[in-house]
């Protein structure tokens, strides 16, 4: 290369870099929107919410679900219903001068193994009579109040009997009322959910919403034809 333009390249190769570095253009940072952050943490809560309930309340969506069978088709299954006899007597000290129910019905269960929940205590003049309901089960006695003996009807209706007053809530008490109400929730929850993480899937919110709406109109116009 030619001794000067040598030189020349040189000279203004130290141009170019003695002079001022330019800055990079400033990075103009995506908008922050407030709608954008909720969205998304509505997204990831409904997610949430939605899998772990699911998971809670998978036991009682299933007892539902097949007593609703059983409930709907009892015909279905062996009715397996046994009614049994029993007689005793209690001590005349429970019956005199004033009733003692509780000892009366302690009694009832201590000797003659009943259950349920005491549904009625009615006193006449000369009978006592004591009811018990429960899930499937049911025993009726009649106590002469005179002689402190009494006559004793117990009926067991099987387990899909059991199984189907668990699933109205009859005659099973206040807890399992509350496990009822709380079931309940759950499983709206979980559905509303579900409906939230649809609007959030673009590509599945439209077929998502006709297959509601088609469920919807379906139910509804049995119910409007058939049901009379």
């Amino acid at each position: 290369m030619h001794p000067q333009r040598s030189n020349i390249v040189r000279a203004s190769e130290s141009e170019v870099h003695e002079g001022p570095v330019p800055a990079p253009p400033p990075h103009s940072p995506r908008p922050y929107h407030w709608k954008i952050v909720w969205k998304k943490r509505i997204a990831v809560a409904s997610r949430w919410l939605h899998i772990y309930l699911s998971m809670v309340s998978f036991a009682v969506l299933l007892f539902f679900a097949v007593t609703g069978l059983t409930l709907n088709h009892a015909d279905w299954f062996v009715k397996q219903q046994r009614t049994v006899q029993k007689k005793g007597a209690v001590d005349l000290k429970l019956l005199k001068p004033d009733v003692d129910k509780l000892q009366i019905v302690e009694h009832l269960r201590a000797a003659d193994g009943v259950k349920g929940a005491l549904s009625e205590f009615r006193i006449d003049e000369s009978q006592l009579t004591a009811s018990f309901k429960g899930p499937g089960y049911s025993a009726d006695a009649f106590l002469d109040r005179e002689t402190g003996r009494y006559d004793l009807t117990e009926t067991r209706m099987g387990a899909a009997a059991v199984l189907n007053d668990l699933h109205k809530g009859r005659d099973s008490g206040k807890s399992w009322g509350w496990v009822i109400d709380i079931s309940a929730v759950f499983l709206t929850l979980v559905s509303f959910t579900g409906l939230i993480i649809l609007f959030f899937l673009a590509r599945r919110r439209v077929s998502g919403l006709v297959s509601l709406a088609v469920g919807g109109a379906i139910c509804f116009l049995v119910y409007r034809i058939f049901v009379p």
